[in-house]
């Protein structure tokens, strides 16, 4: 069990790092001025353009695609990383430092992230061509279109909108809210769920198809507020009309009825990449506790010398790295043995860490004081952001609900099931 990382990671962390040194720490106040100037705009601002270029020259573009993935052939073509996603793990963590524009600098950003994914496993190759490459590029934006207002669709069950096929068409008639990124006029691509069958086995009704932005038929009603914060520099969160939108036949993404089992395929990565950024939120609230707790003086002496204080900065490190190795036992076994046998770690991952990482940025507002609830700091929007995080891709009390169950299922005891690895010790019979 070697917990050192290889090479390449050190190299690409060390890099990653580096950009956000040089590049992206001191764009921060230049993109709250820039989106302070143009309050209305749900478009990336020039400062972020000029992250994307110094990221590709860099090479620091697509990290998130593993080896081969989307056809990319590797960083020298511009179009992935090529890391595996234990390799990832740490790189996106140091993302998750600056989460407003960090991820999307890289190109690393959701909901393109696991759109991408969808198209590089289930599309076809027109279909890639005319939306996958766009968005390896960086050229155009999308969302994923699965939430809806009317139900609770944690329950894939539940979903009401209707993909029908009529001859060679499909028309989409339902609404959805909180579709990441759909305001933001760059993006051309509604990824959306429905049901195609509703008599079909409860996991075979639902598809997914590909609808252009423009489509007659869209109309984007409003952008969603989280805990205040429209996040209007990236596009928003959009609830969505379909009211009888005409797609081709061809806009079907994989087959009729595989639409939960590929939201699946897709969920898993984007729940780790969730939890790999969340890490590196929580060491940015840390390293906030740090220069406050010394420079604030109360009760006769720094802040830094209050017991409680104390407490709360060791009780963050030490669920920061428990979390982070059991991000990166998942982040292993999903290279190794595949996203299906690491669901339960998956599942663990997504409940604990943004938990975990919720209290460490509450402990970090109480540090600052009436300041920690300001806009003068990051902690709040941060506090937003990783809240938000127990309801994405699934609420907690589902994954728990899941995990649970699983647990119940096992028949194996827990001794028949570790491994033990041979001794070396001489004249041992084992």
């Amino acid at each position: 069990m070697d917990f050192a990382p290889d090479a390449t990671t050190r190299d690409i962390t060390a890099r990653v790092r580096d950009f956000l040194v040089d590049e992206v720490l001191p764009a921060e106040p230049v993109l709250a001025a820039q989106v302070a100037a143009t309050p209305e705009d749900w478009s990336f601002r020039p400062v972020v353009r000029h992250l994307q270029a110094t990221a590709k020259e860099r090479g620091l573009w697509n990290l998130f695609l593993p080896p081969g993935g989307a056809g990319s052939g590797g960083p020298a073509t511009g179009r992935g990383g090529g890391l595996t996603n234990l390799q990832y793990a740490p790189v996106a963590e140091l993302t998750g430092y600056s989460p407003r524009l960090a991820p999307v600098a890289l190109n690393c950003a959701a909901p393109d992230t696991g759109n991408m994914e969808l198209l590089a496993h289930f599309a076809t190759p027109e279909q890639r061509e005319r939306w996958l490459d766009p968005l390896l590029e960086g050229t155009q934006r999308s969302a994923f279109c699965m939430t809806e207002p009317a139900v609770a669709s944690s329950d894939a069950m539940n979903i009401a909108t209707r993909i029908v096929r009529d001859g060679d068409e499909y028309v989409v008639t339902g609404r959805k809210w909180f579709a990441t990124g759909a305001m933001n006029p760059d993006c051309g691509l509604l990824v959306v769920m429905g049901k195609t069958d509703p008599g079909a086995p409860r996991h075979r009704q639902q598809s997914m198809v590909l609808v252009p932005r423009d489509t007659p038929g869209v109309t984007l009603l409003r952008g969603l507020t989280v805990l205040g914060y429209d996040d209007r520099d990236h596009g928003g969160h959009a609830e969505i009309v379909f009211d009888d939108v005409r797609v081709p036949a061809s806009a079907l993404l994989g087959g009729e009825g595989e639409g939960f089992a590929m939201a699946q395929a897709r969920l898993g990565p984007g729940r780790i990449h969730h939890c790999m950024r969340a890490l590196g939120t929580a060491e940015r609230a840390l390293d906030l506790v740090r220069e406050r707790a010394a420079e604030r003086v109360a009760f006769g002496g720094p802040l830094a010398d209050q017991g409680v204080v104390r407490e709360w900065v060791a009780t963050s490190r030490i669920e920061i790295e428990a979390l982070r190795l059991l991000v990166l036992k998942t982040a292993w076994l999903m290279d190794t043995v595949g996203n299906k046998a690491a669901m339960t770690e998956i599942q663990a991952i997504k409940i604990a860490v943004p938990r975990a990482v919720g209290q460490i940025l509450d402990r970090a507002v109480q540090v600052f004081g009436a300041a920690g609830v300001s806009g003068d700091h990051p902690l709040a929007e941060l506090l937003a952001g990783v809240r938000t995080l127990r309801l994405a891709d699934g609420p907690d009390e589902v994954h728990l609900a899941s995990l649970g169950r699983a647990e119940l299922r096992r028949r194996a005891p827990y001794l028949a099931r570790v491994v033990h690895q041979p001794s070396t010790v001489e004249g041992d019979p084992t």
